[in-house]
């Protein structure tokens, strides 16, 4: 690319089938003060690159005599400094990495942001980026069609971010931390960051911290030698070494005990382990992602999570999106759960807009696992081709009294902690004011009671705020007859409604252009 000074605009090259688009594009990069060349065709396109002509391109993706996606890796060969800004209504992640892997400097998913393609440009422009190396397209990359399943389903702007981060790190072996409630798809990002990554030909093995005992996890994780405790009658790898040369998914990381997050550390720290009972160093080349529903910065406060190992870990985070934040993909992934369920031999079936409607009002605790669960009982259970509202209606009443609350674990996220926090300053600074009143001596009696009466207003409203104000499931959780919880409620004067919670937005909204 020609060295840009102040004496010279740069030269923007547009690519794309859309007049509209084109005339959008052409204005804002004009207004830029870009030098800008539009045309409708991949064979113009090409003429102008393989030419010499442009400093960047921004180009869709489909064209009626071909498809830029076919072409970068050409463009690449001839013009390997050219940043190229990839635009595409054909958002999914296998579009977004097919995109990053044969070379896009940026990708951005139709309908698109100018402030955000203004700044890619200009990254692109000014080199702020670097000479980010493109990731090599290899053979199974030509084996992305649009038939293929796709590890991800979705379109919103939320899951677009989501995209285009997995097209970022697919080509590394960084470490990623993935957050998000239970039902989100943890697991089904770890995997595509494998499937699609330099280490696709290696295993992939899972692990879930929270379903195995304590005293268990660390023969798990690193293997035991013969001998090494009672029961041990042979040597047996762990998942470190059954992972080798490929991925690690530490899924609900949160849960692990403190002494094997301590050996964990040392892994990510020297790159080698030893088994339970063993005494040589064994080397681990297993990439790392870890999971988790909970807030592990509060568990550090807590004290029962490490600290370094949370930094080593949470390399780059990921936050996936509850479903009630990206509801406007609640259709195709209703869709999907129906074709699929169609391929495993259930009758063909389809839900009245109505329906589909009335999907989008629910508040979805269990998120996509949730839903899917609901598609594949409509589709066992009802004899109706096309479901009615009224059919889904009858489904999300029971869900309200069942599953209505979030997940046992992401409710006592939410109980737990504000309450740990509360209990704990109320007990210092009761323990503070009285010392500072009676000159150092002892508190007189009845501070249990003090101290409970003002913890209980905090835990039983964060507690009514998790369970969206259904009385019998916090009850439960809390351990109480619900009589009781209702008489506390009372003299406490706490003020109950069902919609606590709840989320009060409607669908997403998108930009238009």
């Amino acid at each position: 690319m020609t060295e840009l000074g102040e004496s010279r605009p740069a030269t923007i090259l547009i690519a794309d089938d859309d007049r509209s688009i084109r005339t959008v594009l052409h204005e804002a990069m004009a207004r830029l003060g870009h030098d800008v060349r539009t045309t409708s065709n991949a064979a113009t396109l090409w003429r102008w690159v393989s030419d010499g002509r442009g400093d960047l391109l921004i180009t869709d993706v489909v064209f009626p005599d071909g498809d830029a996606l076919d072409l970068l890796p050409r463009i690449k060969q001839v013009r390997p400094a050219l940043p190229v800004i990839v635009m595409s209504a054909r958002n999914t992640l296998l579009t977004a990495i097919k995109a990053t892997e044969r070379g896009a400097f940026e990708y951005l998913p139709k309908p698109f942001d100018l402030d955000e393609l203004a700044a890619a440009v200009q990254r692109g422009l000014v080199g702020s980026s670097g000479d980010r190396a493109a990731l090599a397209a290899d053979d199974e990359a030509e084996q992305f069609e649009q038939g293929e399943r796709l590890p991800l389903i979705g379109r919103s702007p939320a899951m677009q971010v989501i995209y285009r981060t997995l097209a970022r790190l697919v080509g590394t072996d960084l470490t990623v931390m993935i957050s998000g409630e239970s039902g989100t798809g943890k697991e089904l990002v770890a995997r595509a960051l494998h499937d699609y990554g330099r280490r696709r030909a290696a295993p992939f093995v899972a692990i879930n911290m929270a379903a195995i005992p304590r005293e268990l996890i660390e023969s798990e994780l690193f293997g035991h030698e013969k001998g090494a405790f009672t029961g041990a009658t042979a040597r047996s790898p762990g998942r470190f070494e059954q992972a080798e040369g490929g991925t690690l998914f530490l899924d609900e990381v949160g849960d692990m005990p403190l002494e094997a997050q301590t050996r964990l550390l040392r892994v990510l720290q020297e790159g080698e382990y030893t088994s339970v009972g063993g005494r040589d160093p064994i080397r681990a080349d297993v990439r790392i992602i870890a999971a988790t529903h909970r807030n592990l910065r509060q568990r550090v406060v807590q004290g029962l999570f490490r600290e370094d190992l949370f930094y080593r870990l949470n390399v780059v985070p990921m936050r996936l999106p509850p479903l009630r934040e990206r509801k406007d993909d609640i259709a195709l992934l209703v869709r999907a759960f129906l074709s699929r369920a169609a391929q495993e031999g259930f009758a063909h079936k389809s839900l009245t807009a109505a329906a589909m409607a009335r999907l989008g009002t629910y508040h979805w605790p269990g998120n996509v696992r949730e839903l899917e669960n609901l598609v594949r009982r409509l589709v066992a259970l009802h004899a109706d081709d096309m479901i009615a509202a009224e059919t889904i209606d009858v489904e999300l009443a029971e869900a309200e009294t069942t599953v209505g609350v979030p997940s046992h674990g992401a409710a006592e996220e939410a109980v737990v902690g504000p309450a740990d926090d509360n209990l704990g300053l109320t007990v210092e600074r009761h323990l503070c004011e009285y010392f500072a009143a009676h000159d150092g001596s002892l508190p007189p009696a009845g501070l249990y009671g003090r101290v409970l009466r003002e913890v209980e207003r905090p835990l039983l409203t964060v507690a009514l705020a998790a369970t969206r104000g259904n009385q019998v499931q916090a009850a439960r959780m809390l351990g109480l007859n619900r009589n009781t919880l209702r008489k506390k409620l009372r003299e406490l004067n706490i003020r109950v409604g069902r919609e606590v919670g709840r989320n009060h937005g409607g669908a997403n909204g998108r930009d238009e252009h």
